[in-house]
Order: structure tokens, then sequence, then C-alpha cells
């Protein structure tokens, strides 16, 4: 049975169409609709309810060397208040999960991981410490708002001081106040924009997501759903577990490699990918050339019929001219320009391959 978040009865009020997804209860979107959702966040600013993800502390001693052990990105010269993205890899090299570790101190570490994911992934934490270090499930303490947008700075620090604000990015503020409400700060997020997201106690989730609205009003906030979280991510080249990776792709395959570090001494499925070498297969961007919409799981052919890949994600944004998909394919077929074809119920749909990420702020 699928869960509410605390920010559940806001969304109701606010009109919200609300779905499954993930384990919970969340907005797809609003009566603004997807288009003027993912138009918000492009040119001034908006709003989502992303309390759903996972949250797993980890502490000890030993937490630094699990960390190190169990992803495959390199956490040593972390420093406090930092930020960093890693994936999470099985034995044979495909990968379990991605996530952000945050740095609160020399031996605490606090994970977000995707929602689906979450018990998934505490349990492989779990089965695989070491020594001193103990990983703690605080995901029911809290909830996470995310404000994106080129004027998301602009609505947080009318609720917020200076100092208790990132500057960079990938850095967060841990012992910040937003509207008055003790939060961690992070200058992070999901869309390809400028912007934060705030970790709150759950109880005092509905105060913030208000205090939020009233500040943005006046620079267009509206609240966004689940529909412009995935074509914002998509524009930006952003992959998402279980569809660009999964347990049989490796990171370095689905476009991650800057994120695994492979002069550690060791990480899990480290020995697989080292065998592999360079992938065969690799992640591209395809623009639509002929008419239709591309969709995930597609099979993509190449000009004389024979079948070379499979998109994983797939979608038509009010920012790009053409409908755009993310595909996985041969190497030789990932260069600029290449021309493929996608099988889409049947119907033999033109792309060529373009650069990543489809959209770029600035």
């Amino acid at each position: 049975m699928e869960r509410k978040t605390p920010l559940y009865d806001a969304h109701v009020k606010a009109g919200g169409k609300m779905v499954p997804f993930a384990g919970y209860i969340l907005p797809v979107q609003y009566g603004t609709g997807v288009n003027k959702e993912h138009l918000a966040v492009r040119t001034a600013v908006g709003m989502f309810d992303v309390s759903h993800m996972g949250e797993i502390l980890c502490e000890g001693p030993d937490a630094l060397a699990n960390l190190n052990h169990i992803l495959t990105n390199d956490f040593t010269s972390m420093k406090v208040e930092q930020a960093r993205y890693s994936p999470m890899c099985n034995e044979q090299g495909g990968t379990v999960d991605d996530l952000i570790v945050y740095k609160f101190g020399e031996e605490k570490y606090f994970l977000v991981v995707n929602a689906a994911n979450k018990d998934k992934d505490f349990q492989w934490m779990l089965d695989h410490q070491k020594g001193d270090v103990a990983f703690t499930d605080v995901s029911d303490q809290y909830a996470q708002i995310a404000v994106q947008g080129p004027k998301a700075m602009d609505v947080v620090r009318k609720l917020a001081k200076e100092e208790d604000l990132p500057q960079k990015y990938y850095w967060a503020k841990t012992a910040s106040q937003v509207a008055g409400i003790p939060c961690i700060v992070s200058k992070t997020g999901y869309t390809g924009e400028d912007g934060v997201e705030i970790y709150l106690p759950a109880a005092r989730a509905e105060k913030m997501w208000e205090a939020l609205l009233d500040a943005g009003e006046e620079f267009g906030l509206i609240p966004c759903g689940l529909g412009a979280r995935d074509t914002l991510r998509m524009e930006a080249g952003m992959p998402l577990y279980g569809h660009e990776m999964d347990d049989e792709i490796s990171p370095i395959s689905a476009g991650l490699g800057f994120a695994v570090k492979m002069k550690k001494d060791e990480f899990i499925g480290k020995g697989p990918m080292e065998e592999a070498g360079e992938p065969d297969i690799v992640r591209v961007g395809l623009a639509v050339t002929g008419r239709g919409i591309v969709r995930e799981h597609q099979d993509i052919y190449d000009t004389e019929g024979n079948k070379v890949g499979l998109t994983t994600s797939g979608t038509k944004t009010p920012c790009c001219e053409k409908p755009i998909a993310m595909a996985r394919v041969p190497k030789e077929f990932s260069g600029i320009g290449t021309r493929l074809v996608v099988d889409v119920r049947g119907r033999q749909v033109e792309t060529e391959v373009i650069p990543l990420p489809f959209y770029k702020r600035g």
C-alpha cells in the first residue's frame, strides 16, 4: 500500500493530480499542467516535494572506509558540508543505485538514496559493512523540498540569512534555518537549474512549504509534480535508475565514469569493471528527426534494418525543438550525427545522435 508524504494534504489542497510512485502517493502535475511547470523552472522558479527519497546515516570510526568500499567514488578528500555523487555497485559491476553523500563530520555521513531502492540500498549497506560503523535508516524523520530555477535563490534568501545558504554547487549548510525552521540546505538538484534541496523534520514540512509559496509569489514560484521533474531531468541529460542504469548496467557504460575512481585500492565491483575495460555499449542522446515521440524500452535499428540498441527514456519537452530520448547503443553508433531508427509500436521513427545534455543553462 502506498504511503503519503508529509505534504500530501498540501498537494490535494493545491489541486495536485495524485498518482502512485515509488511506494508513495505524489502529484504528477497540478492544474497548471506539466509544460507550464517545466517552463516555470526554466524561466523563474518551481518547487517539488521530494520527501519520498530515502535518507541513511553512516556513522563511526570506520564510516569513511565503508563508503570507499561500498561506493565507486572516493570520499577521502571530502570536506565537512561537501556533497558528492556516487554509484553503488554489485559484485558484477552492475549498478545497485546512485546516491548523494553529505559529510556532516569526520565520522558522520548522510546518504540520500532513490525512493524505490531505499530498502534494497539499506540492506545492501548492512550486508557489506565492515568494522566499527553503523548504518541507520532515518527516512521517516525527514521531508525534502526542492526549490529550482533561475530565481530559486531569490526566494530562499527571503527566508534565510546569507550565512545559512551554501554558495557552491554540491555543498550544503548542515545546520541552517529557513523560515525559522532548522534544516539542511543543499545546493543540488535534478533539473539542470540553479537552486537548493532542503531537508527538514517531517513534522515541519507543511509550514516550510507554505512559507516558500508565500515568499515565491513575487517571483512566479509554482508547485511542480513528477511529470515536470522527469522532463526537466531528461533535458539536463540526467540518468534515472531503472532506465539509464540498473543491476546489469555498469555506471561507466551509463556515462557515469566521472564518479567511478578506478585508482582506489578497492571497491565492490571494481574487478569486473577493470576486466571489461572500455564499454562496448554507451549512453547517447537522440533527437527525433521524423514524426513521433520516442519512449523508453523501444528497439533501435541502424539504417540497414539491424537491431542495435534500446531507448532508456524519451519525451517531448517545451524547451527542445524536437522530441528527445536517451538510449544505449554500441560505441560504433554513438557518433554525433549518426542516423538511427526507433520502432515506436510498429512504426519506424527516424532519429539522430546529438550531444548530451540536451539543455544546459546559460
